[in-house]
């Protein structure tokens, strides 16, 4: 196993463990079968468990594996603050103290604010008192680094990551997302300020390795360098020195024995350009079930209106890559839960993006095609329930 270096200088595991997809025996995570995978991880050297409030049942399990086998002490414990659920300094002790309990310990390694999409939520929290409470509980050591997990655009991630002096953050990364969520830019932007970064979704929810199509497969198989899937998507990150730990919600034996063979020789700075030129390729294959020809290159943006032109065609032509309810629960996350939502109803047909579009794309006509298929009926009553529990004094834009 491979380590790199957190903001006190302590060792991370380059491959971490995603406790969302714990094995499961029935409703109920299947203990014995789960610590099984998790020692295996341990022993070859996984220091970094990730769980969150919100997991069903994620966070006792961790808790009863790490202190029936007495190893807490030797491994880091990352979970989060149920920030859309808070409602004052009472509630963020209620939430953090019953995460205590179920973990089975009396601290937090790496502690965030989870789901953060947008300024606002951020100040919201301040608001209430997160600031005093933070500084409290790290004063204390019941929190030992503090960091935010990120759904959503660039540039909204920009200005969460400038708002405070964070330790660590986590976003979803991989070679499909490499300019859309936080992207490259946002992931270079925390390292040039000596932010860590944990990622999530590095294979996409394993779409990146059991939804690939034939022709990626093949591509893949053919290259010389003999890696699977997994390797590609798992290497391609730890290729990136701004990388600190690639989190995987490992729940076999077999996916735990590959990755971590992985990360066992994976490093920085070493993907030749054949390298970069074969995942390419295997876009371009996915990109022909593509919709709209839209590469985020974001020359379209700003927009005078707000509507999140890149991120609602990333999201449409998810749909038609993955799978339609992928791409509509990517759409809800990234483009309708923020303050000031980038609906494409939002559009009033001014045509300055097209004027800069690179690609020629009909973006208004297109937006309009996207708007219906990511919004049918039941989503957009969805959408608005979502808005008015996590912005309660909002006005939501026209639809």
């Amino acid at each position: 196993m491979q380590y790199r270096a957190d903001r006190n200088g302590i060792g991370l595991s380059i491959l971490g463990y995603g406790c969302m997809r714990f094995s499961k025996k029935g409703n109920a995570i299947d203990i014995d079968k789960t610590e099984q995978e998790l020692m295996a991880a341990y022993r070859s050297g996984v220091n970094y468990f990730d769980t969150v409030y919100i997991y069903p049942g994620s966070e006792a399990a961790l808790g009863e594996i790490l202190a029936r086998n007495g190893i807490r002490e030797r491994v880091k414990i990352a979970t989060k603050l149920p920030q859309y659920l808070v409602k004052s300094r009472a509630s963020m002790d209620k939430f953090f103290e019953e995460e205590l309990s179920r973990l089975r310990t009396d601290h937090i390694d790496y502690y965030l604010m989870h789901h953060l999409t947008d300024p606002a939520q951020w100040e919201r929290l301040v608001s209430v008192g997160i600031l005093d409470w933070i500084d409290a509980r790290k004063a204390s050591g019941a929190i030992r680094n503090i960091g935010f997990s990120f759904h959503g655009n660039s540039e909204k991630f920009l200005k969460i990551l400038a708002a405070y002096d964070w330790d660590f953050c986590q976003v979803q990364y991989n070679y499909l997302d490499e300019t859309t969520q936080a992207g490259v830019d946002g992931v270079k932007a925390a390292a040039a300020r000596g932010i860590p970064v944990v990622i999530m979704e590095p294979l996409r929810g394993g779409k990146l390795v059991n939804m690939l199509p034939e022709a990626a497969r093949k591509a893949m198989a053919g290259n010389g360098r003999g890696w699977s899937p997994a390797e590609w998507g798992l290497r391609w990150l730890w290729n990136q020195p701004e990388v600190t730990v690639v989190l995987s919600g490992m729940n076999s034996l077999e996916m735990v024995e590959e990755n971590v063979r992985t990360a066992s020789d994976a490093t920085a700075g070493v993907f030749t350009p054949d390298d970069f030129a074969l995942l390419e390729q295997v876009k371009r294959i996915l990109r022909e079930r593509e919709k709209v020809g839209c590469t985020g290159c974001r020359y379209c943006m700003p927009c005078p209106q707000g509507v999140d032109i890149p991120g609602i065609f990333n999201s449409y032509n998810t749909m038609y890559i993955e799978s339609k309810s992928t791409g509509r629960f990517q759409y809800a996350q990234v483009s309708s839960l923020t303050r000031k939502p980038s609906f494409a109803t939002q559009c009033i047909q001014c045509g300055k993006c097209e004027k800069h579009c690179p690609q020629g794309i009909p973006i208004r006509e297109k937006l309009k095609e996207a708007d219906k298929a990511l919004r049918p009926l039941p989503y957009r009553i969805g959408i608005a329930a979502a808005r008015k529990f996590m912005f309660p004094s909002n006005r939501t834009p026209k639809e």
